[in-house]
């Protein structure tokens, strides 16, 4: 199982891993026709600036108890139990916001041209490696691979 974790303190606000993101998203898969203004281009994760003034990156963290998860009526949020990651399906969607208002992060959100799909990370699973942490230019976004409970038990 993989875990992304944030070292605020390496953060630079630049926005690369935004742009990865988007761009990881969109049909055209090029960044040089990359459309910020389009609605259709939105980002699964994003940069705040925190009391002090500093960026912060702000990511799914594919939580082991997701409250998401455990506030979907609909089933359209799950955990998978051997990556951990935990996915959103469209089509089981209730779009009753649940797990955008659970979410400790802040991280969910609807679409900004529908609003009737939730915006999630999905770790860039279909291409193995999340965009946002093989673009963070100072690796304040890493990538942890975590050792399972059955792993430590037996000799960690």
């Amino acid at each position: 199982m993989h875990r992304i974790l944030i070292n605020k303190e390496l953060c630079i606000g630049c926005k690369s891993c935004v742009l990865a993101c988007m761009l990881r998203h969109d049909l055209k898969k090029d960044i040089y026709s990359l459309d910020l203004e389009d609605l259709n281009n939105d980002s699964r994760n994003h940069i705040e600036i925190d009391k002090y003034n500093k960026p912060v990156p702000i990511v799914c963290r594919h939580c082991d108890t997701p409250e998401c998860v455990l506030t979907c009526m609909s089933g359209a949020m799950k955990k998978d139990k051997d990556s951990g990651i935990v996915s959103y399906d469209k089509e089981k969607c209730g779009v009753c916001y649940m797990c955008v208002m659970a979410c400790p992060y802040g991280l969910l959100k609807p679409d900004d041209k529908t609003k009737q799909t939730i915006l999630k990370c999905d770790m860039c699973e279909s291409i193995g490696y999340p965009k946002c942490v093989a673009n963070c230019p100072t690796g304040a976004i890493m990538l942890q691979e975590e050792v399972s409970n059955e792993v430590c038990n037996s000799g960690c």
